[in-house]
């Protein structure tokens, strides 16, 4: 036998050559390993960027005047000056069906009527009567003074949209006219050249740490959030890409783990320097990278797989037991009973009409017939709330007094106790009651609850426990962002190096 020959019949043994799906499997871990150092280097960037915004979004979030700022800033109702009732001017206002908003406050030294249903808006004087159709930046800079009589506002400029009023949320209130308080924060406020109310308010702590918190992490700049679904496709399709990633990341560093114990001072990773950073790093963490970045590509709903159930206006009338025609006929010792207030809104549970006053300091409801102060019971309010489902059984009943997994104030306050009424429709829907008021003050179902824990859990951390038990959310958060960041960090110097070779 000629020299070789012996070797050539060996590797020809069919029992001895390499199997066809043995080959397949090499051949699909070479494409699993090019794909993934590949969409590193492109994704890696973005995830450094997210993890180090996302740790300053967690002390300072984005801006926003809040119902709670308004009613503490803005001055009482002058009351002696009311010369419209409730009714009156929701006749003059235009708008049907129940309104959603529907209160009184001041605008500079005036009392105005904010009524409001779906896009449908309308302000208009107490005193006059007049519709209020447009608001000079003089008479805007006469409100801005008597809500902040302490500080020394100057007109800065009318601006359509800017990096703190992209949303469509601002949309009816534009152009907005923006001043400077000139006070300590260096706060600046919007003004509504439409209806003369402030929107929005920002102080240079809040912008400047936006610019490398909120603003980078949520893609906000100003021209691509301005086009709402040119904001929600791009947000799908930047972190899309990153899940894919990191899944194929785990499944690589799992595979390049070594399965035998090593030896002592060897490694369980076969790798060094950065390379070795990133596949330890990413074992240890990439569960938490992988959920974390698709929870971020779920805040965006993608594909639409979340309903987003809210109560229709028909359900709300229903509660309200409100129908055309119905009148808020307010006495005028109601007025008495909530002077003092610097909101005083008009609303309707089961028929009965009711004033509620809101200040800095007090909440006030009282009964808009009679002037004395109301008490709802739960009874009422259980039976109010079963005509919004007429066709469904009402299935349970709780009051909760303290959080729950489900009801609980994180970025928005959240009133207790509260009454949840559960139904038997076929999206299981909760609602929540506020005894206090006798408001609707949330909606819970199926879908919700599932994003609860896919998007809110996942991303923010944000059960009760660790809310109620800070620093432990905190020091949680920042674990498991600091191993992101060794993956992400990582991943960067490794994709930069492999690119450079590439090109090189």
């Amino acid at each position: 036998m000629r020299p070789g020959m012996e070797a050539r019949t060996f590797s020809q043994s069919p029992a001895l050559r390499p199997r066809a799906g043995w080959t397949t499997w090499r051949a699909f871990k070479r494409w699993l390993y090019w794909f993934h150092r590949w969409l590193g280097v492109v994704t890696c960037l973005l995830c450094v960027m997210w993890f180090l915004s996302g740790l300053v979004m967690l002390y300072v979030p984005f801006p926003s005047w809040s119902d709670q700022e308004r009613i503490a800033s803005l001055p009482a109702v002058d009351i002696e000056r009311i010369r419209v009732s409730p009714d009156e001017a929701l006749r003059a206002s235009g708008i049907g069906g129940l309104p959603a908003t529907f209160r009184l406050e001041m605008l500079g030294g005036e009392p105005v009527y904010r009524i409001a249903n779906g896009d449908a808006r309308a302000s208009l004087s107490a005193a006059t009567g007049k519709i209020i159709g447009g608001v000079t930046k003089e008479r805007a800079a006469q409100h801005v003074s008597a809500v902040f009589p302490n500080d020394r506002p100057t007109f800065a400029y009318a601006v359509d949209a800017d990096q703190w009023t992209p949303t469509k949320r601002f949309d009816p209130h534009r152009p907005l006219y923006r001043f400077a308080l000139n006070d300590a924060a260096d706060t600046v406020v919007y003004v509504s050249s439409q209806s003369g109310e402030i929107v929005q308010n920002a102080t240079l702590s809040e912008r400047a740490w936006n610019w490398v918190g909120a603003v980078p992490h949520w893609i906000y700049f100003t021209p691509i959030r301005r086009d709402q679904e040119l904001w929600r496709q791009m947000v799908m399709w930047l972190s899309g890409p990153l899940v894919i990633g990191a899944i194929s990341g785990v499944w690589i560093g799992i595979l390049r783990l070594r399965a035998k114990a090593p030896k002592a001072g060897r490694s369980v990773s076969p790798y060094r320097g950065w390379m070795k950073w990133h596949h330890l790093a990413g074992l240890i963490g990439g569960i938490f990278l992988t959920t974390w970045i698709f929870s971020g590509w779920l805040s965006v709903n993608p594909f639409k797989w979340f309903a987003r159930t809210q109560l229709t206006e028909t359900q709300l009338a229903a509660y309200a037991g409100w129908t055309p025609g119905t009148q808020v006929g307010a006495a005028a010792r109601a007025f008495d009973a909530v002077r003092g207030s610097s909101d005083i809104s008009f609303f309707w549970v089961a028929g009965k009409p009711f004033m509620l006053g809101r200040g800095a300091s007090d909440t006030r409801v009282i009964d808009a017939a009679t002037g004395e102060r109301a008490a709802f019971t739960e009874t009422g309010l259980i039976e109010a709330a079963g005509h919004m489902y007429p066709a469904q059984r009402i299935v349970a009943t709780q009051r909760l007094e303290e959080e729950t997994i489900y009801w609980y104030s994180h970025h928005n306050e959240r009133p207790l106790p509260v009454i949840k009424v559960a139904f038997g429709d076929p999206s299981e829907a909760w609602i929540y009651l506020d005894p206090a008021t006798g408001a609707v003050a949330g909606l819970s179902d199926r879908s919700s609850r599932t994003y609860r824990w896919m998007f809110s859990f996942l991303h923010d951390y944000d059960l009760p426990i660790l809310l109620r038990n800070q620093p432990a959310r905190d020091i949680l958060i920042w674990l498991l962002s600091l191993a992101g960041l060794v993956i992400s960090v990582s991943g960067v110097v490794v994709g930069w190096r492999t690119l450079k070779r590439s090109i090189g």
